[in-house]
């Protein structure tokens, strides 16, 4: 055959097999050249049936298609259609963008689909390409795969010593099992999209990862991707590897663990709770044997032991621990870890010097708050004696067993809202095994970051998942009281209600643990992309209410410091920072009508919190109105939004914004004596602390922790956030300017205040404060009245007799079943008379009368006119005979 006949052949057997391609369902057409990967993804497949495609072109003239494979030669028609009422319930954000139906010859091919390269397109008739996006593929992998796989069992699975390892990966190609060295084949199931292996006992202890080929839009390519596993229960040092771990594995209990004996549980509205990072705990504790460490909770005889134990007897509850999961920002191996090259102590207190030399090795150093996940369910290997191998979850248990035998209960601060990274980024996990899924996507398909990093979905099944099946394994294997969550506003409220159901399931008897007995709450912000139910039923405050799960109450926080945590000039002054009743030249808090008018309806706000924050709570204004909770406005919001005590949790102050000693430095007049500080904090922590429902404050709040007024020391080192148990070393104020990045615009105002001595307070302040914060508390916890269960009951018990026109601006006067409970805020000595209490048998409460404070002693109560003298800057509680 000659060289042109053979081409003549050649060419036409091809136009012959590219007729009969076109022909066949699915088949791209002959002239089509695949499209480049667009940099946007603005088609979203939402379930086998429907896509939804921002700006969609018109197809007239021309067809629409998702066209899958490297040369995009498989295509799935598109023609226009509607969403289904189902479709809108589901996906509301999507509810107004042009919708198109999946041929039905074409939908079996979408398992296949998925697996590759995959764009939306728009061509000509003749086959130019026109239009093309990237596609969101959550929802159609959802609806493919979500029902099946959200039964299965992932990570390391052991039966009789045997651990199976199950991955998710549904797009990818293949996945293969990197075990210590060597590579071992993974089996899909079609029906679930888990990849699987198969080992012996001998693979116990071994490190492992997943080699995982799949087509990554953040590359525009096909990748094979070496990935630790989501699912890991165990670590090597800094990641890098997983370990076949089984939790059950009687070498990794320690002594006492299968008999562990808890504190008493108590109701979520009982529970009173220190939050506490693991490393500030300890790292400057003298005492301790074990600085910066898990096991410092098991030094006995440490000072901050000796604390947590008094606060506990005092009726503390709970201790909430910051991120101690695995996060990404700390490098594990003590060696790698970088220390600040200064003599920070030598510089002048309002120096710039220390937060300079401070940020200088921020990102390598051994400190962060540890909001950046990378494995949810491992504990983090930097607060263990040894980053590699299994010490890190024997340790964690140890601390759990320290906390439980000081009369406490564990809660773990979670992050399941985001990710430290995405896309390809060497310490993404989940998005380099499903690529696009884990994430919640934009309507242009890039990750959205509302939450600070790359915000995950937990809408999507397997992320909810996820979420469940690491919150069960926490509880079990690691016996934790209870759950904080970050940014809970950014999960569904369905996700929550399961894990609430999820965790309820757990039985003694079955488990080890009670699930019902473990405590959940979260911050139910309403913002970003999620805002206002935009995608889902959010877990906000609103939609919170009666589920038992409570959230964080900033009302009367910002009533009692003053302003919000944003304010320009930090000395907007509040209830317990001297509005009106003790000014401060700012100009900032207006005229002494304005500031008389913000106070009264300060008052009110906090009315409303020492309620538990009750929405249907009946009481009379400051104006004299009578009013519901839900009526009282909050930056136009209802201040109550509670069902029932429980719902809504009371705080002063938390890890976030400056601690309560450092919002009351900027905010009380500087002339302000540091005995006087110590009593306005005492008081500002007694709003929460005698409220219904839970109360939250940040360790060593008592102790007037100052961290030298850094708003937000996330990565601002030892130096700014060390607790100091002993008083002999201050409470950390004065230890320099704060951090550059999150507080230069605030020096001007910092700036004076560090460097004058009267506002560093000595050990008389430190201790003072600290036995009369520890009265109140157990006041709170040995009178029943402050535990009520319902908005009824507190109805009936609790009242406000003075509130009205005339109250006294600065006090607030509660009345709750047999007590009554004077908050003074002003300077001087006040009285409050409450006729219908004359000739009752009143007298200071017996816990503050043989108490710590020698002023609050001096309170006094006349019997024949109902009169109450509360000395100032004072909070006194009153019981009757």
């Amino acid at each position: 055959m000659t060289g042109t006949l053979r081409r003549t052949v050649t060419a036409l057997a091809a136009a012959l097999c590219a007729a009969a391609a076109a022909a066949l369902p699915g088949a791209a057409p002959a002239q089509a050249a695949p499209p480049p990967y667009p940099a946007k993804a603005e088609a979203q497949w939402i379930d086998r049936d429907t896509v939804v495609w921002k700006g969609a072109p018109d197809p007239a003239g021309g067809t629409l298609q998702l066209e899958s494979g490297p040369d995009g030669d498989r295509r799935l028609r598109l023609a226009p259609g509607t969403l289904t009422p189902d479709e809108r319930a589901k996906y509301p954000h999507l509810k107004d963008f042009p919708a198109f139906t999946v041929d039905p010859r074409d939908q079996a091919q979408a398992a296949t689909a998925l697996r590759d390269r995959l764009v939306a397109t728009r061509r000509a008739a003749d086959g130019t390409l026109r239009e093309a996006t990237g596609v969101q593929i959550p929802g159609v992998l959802d609806d493919l795969y979500g029902a099946a796989a959200s039964r299965a069992r992932l990570g390391p699975v052991f039966d009789r010593g045997r651990p199976t390892l199950s991955v998710w990966a549904p797009t990818a190609r293949t996945v293969a099992l990197e075990l210590d060295g060597r590579t071992v084949p993974m089996t899909r199931d079609d029906r679930t999209g888990v990849w699987s292996a198969r080992g012996e006992r001998d693979w116990t202890g071994k490190p492992y990862r997943y080699a995982v080929t799949v087509f990554a839009p953040a590359a525009g390519e096909t990748v094979t991707n070496k990935v630790t596993d989501p699912y890991a229960t165990g670590l090597t040092a800094d990641s890098e590897r997983s370990l076949v771990t089984d939790l059950a594995d009687p070498r990794l209990a320690p002594r006492g663990w299968d008999r562990l004996k808890k504190p008493a549980a108590v109701p979520l509205r009982d529970a009173r709770i220190q939050e506490l990072h693991v490393r500030d705990f300890s790292v400057a504790d003298r005492t301790s044997k074990h600085p910066g460490q898990y096991l410092a909770f098991t030094d006995r005889s440490s000072d901050g032991m000796k604390h947590l134990r008094g606060l506990a007897r005092a009726g503390t509850t709970h201790v909430h621990l910051l991120p101690a999961f695995d996060f990404g920002s700390v490098p594990e191996r003590r060696d790698r870890q970088a220390a600040p090259d200064c003599d920070l102590a030598a510089y002048p207190p309002d120096s710039e010097k220390q937060q300079e030399c401070v940020a200088k090795t921020a990102a390598k150093d051994a400190y962060n708050w540890g909001y950046d996940p990378v494995h949810y369910t491992v504990p983090e290997g930097s607060y263990a004696s040894d980053p590699d191998g299994t010490a890190r979850t024997v340790e964690f248990r140890r601390m759990v067993q320290g906390l439980n035998g000081a009369g406490l209960r564990a809660v773990m601060d979670v992050v399941y809202n985001h990710t430290l990274a995405s896309g390809q980024d060497p310490r993404s996990v989940l998005d380099r095994i499903v690529p696009g899924y884990y994430h919640r996507l934009l309507d242009d398909g890039t990750v959205a970051t509302s939450t600070c990093c790359a915000n995950t979905a937990p809408e999507h099944t397997m992320m909810g998942k996820l979420v469940v099946d690491s919150l069960v394994t926490w509880a079990k294997e690691y016996k934790v009281d209870g759950f904080r969550f970050d940014l809970m506003g950014h999960h569904p409220k369905a996700s929550l209600l399961a894990v609430r159901k999820a965790l309820d399931a757990l039985t003694p008897a079955k488990d080890g643990v009670d699930g019902k007995a473990i405590v959940l709450y979260g911050e139910g912000w309403n913002f970003g992309e999620v805002a206002n139910d935009a995608r889902f039923v959010q877990a906000t405050q609103k939609n919170m209410a009666g589920t038992g799960i409570a959230t964080f109450d900033d009302r009367a926080r910002d009533a009692v410091r003053g302003g919000g945590p944003f304010d320009a000039d930090p000395r907007v002054q509040g209830f317990a920072s001297g509005l009106f009743t003790d000014p401060n030249d700012s100009p900032a808090n207006g005229t002494r009508d304005e500031q008389k008018a913000r106070l009264l309806h300060y008052q009110d706000l906090i009315k409303v919190g020492l309620t538990g924050g009750l929405a249907d709570y009946t009481f009379t204004d400051s104006a004299g109105r009578t009013v519901k909770g839900s009526q009282v406005d909050y930056n136009g919001a209802p201040a109550g939004y509670a069902a029932a005590p429980g719902d809504a949790l009371a705080y002063a102050d938390a890890h976030d914004n400056e601690t309560l000693y450092d919002a009351l430095a900027y905010k009380l007049p500087q002339r302000t004596k540091p005995a006087d500080r110590a009593r306005m904090q005492v008081l500002a922590l007694a709003t929460a602390t005698l409220s219904q429902g839970p109360a939250l404050s940040q360790a060593g709040t008592d102790l007037l922790r100052s961290k030298s007024l850094d708003r937000n020391s996330y990565d601002s080192g030892d130096w700014f956030n060390a607790l100091h148990w002993n008083c002999a070393d201050g409470n950390g104020f004065g230890r320099g300017l704060p951090p550059a990045a999150d507080n230069k615009d605030k020096w001007p105002y910092a700036r004076p205040l560090l460097a004058d001595p009267a506002l560093r307070p000595g050990c008389a302040e430190i201790t003072g404060a600290s036995a009369a914060y520890r009265d109140l508390t157990r006041i709170r916890a040995t009178e029943p009245d402050f535990g009520l269960a319902t908005t009824e009951q507190v109805q009936r018990a609790l009242s406000f007799p003075l509130s009205g026109r005339d109250e006294t601006p600065g006090v607030v006067t509660m009345r709750l079943g047999r007590l009554v409970v004077v908050l003074n805020a002003t300077p001087e000595k006040q009285t409050q008379t409450v006729r219908d209490a004359a000739g009752q048998p009143y007298a200071l409460h017996p816990v503050q009368a043989r108490g710590a404070d020698p002023v609050v002693r001096t309170a006094s109560y006349e019997k024949g006119t109902g009169t109450f003298t509360v000395p100032g800057r004072t909070v006194a509680v009153f019981t009757r005979g």
